[in-house]
Order: C-alpha cells, then sequence, then structure tokens
C-alpha cells in the first residue's frame, strides 16, 4: 500500500459491548457532535471532529439499538431492548422523559424542525410524539408490515423512510394520512437507510447491496454489489461523488458514486461493522463495531503515517478520561 495514502483512524474507546448505531449533528456554532449507540445500554455524546468523549447517557437497562441529536444538539434520543425511548438534555445528560412502549424499541428519530419524535420497533407501530407536550398521547401511524429497524424523516418533516428487519424493502408514509405512499423493493431487508444532506438521495443497505434512490421521485439511480454482507452505508455529504460501507468482513470501504469503484480499504476493527456515518463536513467519517470500538477515518488520508500521527498527537480520545490509542493498522 503507498505509505502516503496510508488511513489512521483516531479510535474512540468506551463502549463495553458492540456500537450498533452512529448519528452525527448538523453543524452548530458549537461544532458537530457525534453520539453512539451500543448494547452496553449507555449511548455516548462525543466532539465529532476529534473524537473527544464529552459525556455517557445513563438510564437504559437494556441495549441501546438507536440514538440520535436533534438539528442544535441540545437534546438527544434513544431507543432500548428496554422497550423505552429516552428523550435526554445533551448539555447536561439528564433524561427529560421516558416514553414507555410494550416491546422492544429499535428506532428513534427527531423531525427536522425538532418538535416531533418518530419511535418503532418490535411493536410494528410507529408512534410520533410531540415534544412541546411530552405527557400527551402519541400519534400513532398505521400498522408496519414488520419490525421496525430504521426510521427518518424526510421532504420537510411530511414523509416519514422506515425499514424492517424482517422483510426487505423500505417503506415511505406521509405523515398526514399515516398511509404507505412508496415501497422501495430490495430483495434483502434494509439494515441501513440515509437520507442525503442535500435531500437528494436515500441510501440503503440490504444484503451484499448499496443502493441509492431518487428521494423525490423515488426510482432506482444506483445500485452496486458489495465484497460481502454490508450492514451500513453512507453518501459524502459535500459532493457526493463517494460513499462508505462496512459489514461481517470487518473492513470500512470507499467507493466512487458514479463507478462503483473501490478506491479505499480501512482495516482496523476486530469484528463485524455495524454501522458507518459521514460527517457533516464530508472530511471524516466514522464506523462503529462489534468490537466496541468507534474509528474516525479521514476521507482524503494524503499523509504519511508519521504525519498523520504528529497531527493527532494533541488529540485525546479518551474513555472517560483515558488517552486514545494510536494505532496504524494498514
Amino acid at each position: 500500500m503507498d505509505k502516503k495514502k496510508v488511513a489512521v483512524p483516531l479510535v474512540c474507546h468506551g463502549h463495553s459491548r458492540p456500537v450498533v448505531d452512529l448519528f452525527y449533528s448538523p453543524i452548530t456554532p458549537d461544532g458537530f457532535f457525534l453520539i453512539s449507540a451500543s448494547k452496553d445500554s449507555h449511548p455516548m455524546l462525543r466532539n465529532g471532529e476529534t473524537g473527544d468523549w464529552i459525556g455517557t447517557f445513563e438510564g437504559h437497562k437494556g441495549a441501546v439499538w438507536s440514538s440520535c441529536l436533534d438539528n442544535n444538539a441540545l437534546r438527544a434520543a434513544s431507543a432500548s431492548a428496554d422497550f423505552s425511548a429516552k428523550l435526554w438534555d445533551a448539555l447536561t445528560g439528564d433524561v427529560l422523559h421516558s416514553f414507555e412502549h410494550k416491546h422492544i424499541v429499535r428506532a428513534c428519530a427527531f423531525s427536522e424542525d425538532t418538535k416531533l419524535l418518530i419511535t418503532g420497533g418490535f411493536e410494528k407501530i410507529l408512534r410520533v410524539f410531540d415534544l412541546n407536550r411530552l405527557d400527551a398521547p402519541p400519534t400513532e401511524v398505521d400498522k408496519s408490515p414488520g419490525s421496525i429497524r430504521t426510521l427518518t424523516w424526510l421532504h420537510s418533516d411530511q414523509t416519514i423512510l422506515s425499514s424492517c428487519t424482517d422483510i426487505g424493502g423500505v417503506r415511505l408514509w406521509d405523515v398526514r394520512s399515516g398511509k404507505i405512499v412508496q415501497t422501495l423493493e430490495t430483495k434483502s431487508p434494509v439494515t441501513s437507510a440515509e437520507v442525503s444532506q442535500d435531500g437528494r438521495y436515500i441510501t440503503t443497505a440490504d444484503g451484499s447491496t448499496v443502493k441509492f434512490w431518487d428521494a423525490n421521485h423515488f426510482g432506482l439511480v444506483k445500485s452496486y454489489d458489495m465484497p460481502c454482507n454490508i450492514e451500513s452505508a453512507s453518501l459524502e455529504p459535500k459532493s457526493g461523488e463517494k460513499f462508505v460501507a462496512g459489514g461481517e468482513d470487518m473492513w470500512v470501504r470507499m467507493f466512487d458514486f458514479y463507478t462503483g469503484e473501490e478506491i479505499g480499504c480501512n482495516k482496523g476493527h476486530h469484528g463485524p461493522v455495524h454501522c458507518v456515518r459521514f460527517s457533516p463536513t464530508g472530511e471524516s467519517y466514522a464506523s462503529g463495531s462489534e468490537d466496541g470500538t468507534i474509528r474516525i477515518w479521514q476521507t482524503t488520508p494524503n499523509h504519511s503515517v508519521d504525519e498523520v500521527a504528529k497531527k493527532i498527537e494533541g488529540f485525546h480520545i479518551n474513555k472517560e478520561g483515558k488517552p486514545a490509542e494510536k494505532v496504524s493498522d494498514a
């Protein structure tokens, strides 16, 4: 491998069990932030650029499958196997509210205007909570055909996107009618679904395939076969010219959006990769793994190992105070 293009990730420790979900906030006046969900039941908040640990959200009693931040990064939400979703103050770590469910909650997402929170899971019910009236009963969207795996909003909060753990396809729900208005067909269950920062594309991972869909007309734009079963994929938000994907072979790979050609391959994780996400700047991306670590990779690693190591010398990626591990696995 060309030594000038070796990727040396920032390795973020702290979770004691697999990291199953990652979410970046938009850029705020204070920078941008990264929240992680883990089977250890403790979501963690980090500086999105450096990976520095900021805080841990304490309160769940089961695996946390999903976590997210609102657009201002002032509140966090999490979905858990303890049959609850929680709303948190992202500045203090306090629980603002606990939304009780009757089964495992797998997904949650803030609306773009930050006024609503949607949850879903094994109950096969999409619930929309009004965050200005926390004690009010939620609006229940029509029953999902399968257990809900992923959720996100699009079309200025007029549409909800969902995928299921047990059946293929992505379903698009009209918020006003509560009905499915479109299904994006896939052969395998969709394990990852992301709406691009500019709202143009929906990126999905199903089986060993990554697909890109037109987010407005819902046509299939690109479909690429991957080297292994892929759990997660993310499109670079600025130019949209590349995407990353990770899965069961433990590698984090980068591909050309237009051709599907592999243009980068990063080794470092010691277990399957469960989630990958680009930062809002597009300059880096994060991966979370079965090995319990988060790794933050530079999108364009143009420096030698020594240069990169020197550059990150001052960073303190900590496990609640523990200095970062600096490694070169390439």
